[in-house]
């Protein structure tokens, strides 16, 4: 039992009022950071499954860009596709805010400023529709990736943060509650065993007294 203890421990009446009271925040503090675990988790895998969707979408939004970008390679050369590329202009800028899940900030895209033109900025007679087609598709697919990255992001300070919740938790329940308990319990063993040696010994000296009077 000793090693279960709370160190320099003293066996009175107000350490065990204390001790009780660290025992109750330990207990709800044990059951709230269970309830943010809980809730944290389940966020987690949330955006676990949507970010497996959008990586599928993203695969299939790439591949279909790629076949329109190639097909305009064959028709135009590839020379005049990449001279068409170059007439792209700036994309603004992407800012990072974050997000509060549970008290945990995660990291967040913020994309207002950030755009893609709507229609390619090349020459239409000097283009060809597979070139329009993988100019659209291929702004589709950044989309699409922008928000997977910010999943990702999310996932992984998520993961982080439930790493370690949880280990306050086992601390609590493994470790702390346990000592508490068996503390309380050492001391009222103790405090017990004081009152039955001191009523025993009351009981001594009346008997004593009482024998004296005779």
């Amino acid at each position: 039992m000793s090693e279960q203890l709370l160190e320099s421990v003293k066996p009175t009446r107000m350490q065990l009022l204390e001790i009780r009271k660290k025992l109750t925040l330990a207990e709800k503090g044990h059951k709230l950071l269970e309830e943010k675990r809980d809730a944290l988790v389940e966020r987690f895998f949330r955006i676990i499954d949507e970010r497996n969707t959008l990586r599928t979408k993203v695969d299939a939004q790439f591949k279909t860009a790629f076949s329109s970008l190639i097909q305009a390679q064959m028709i135009m050369g590839e020379e005049q596709v990449a001279s068409a590329a170059t007439t792209s202009t700036s994309t603004g800028t992407i800012r990072f805010d974050t997000e509060n899940i549970m008290g945990v900030n995660i990291p967040s895209m913020n994309t207002e400023e950030f755009t893609l033109a709507d229609q390619p900025l090349f020459n239409f007679s000097e283009s060809c529709a597979k070139l329009d087609d993988s100019a659209k598709e291929f702004k589709e697919a950044v989309n699409t990736l922008l928000t997977l990255a910010d999943l990702e992001g999310s996932i992984s300070s998520l993961a982080v943060e439930i790493e370690k919740t949880k280990r306050r938790v086992n601390v609590l329940e493994n470790t702390l509650i346990p000592k508490l308990i068996s503390t309380i319990k050492y001391i009222e063993m103790q405090l017990e065993e004081r009152e039955r040696e001191d009523f025993f010994r009351r009981k001594r000296i009346k008997a004593l007294m009482e024998k004296g009077r005779r």
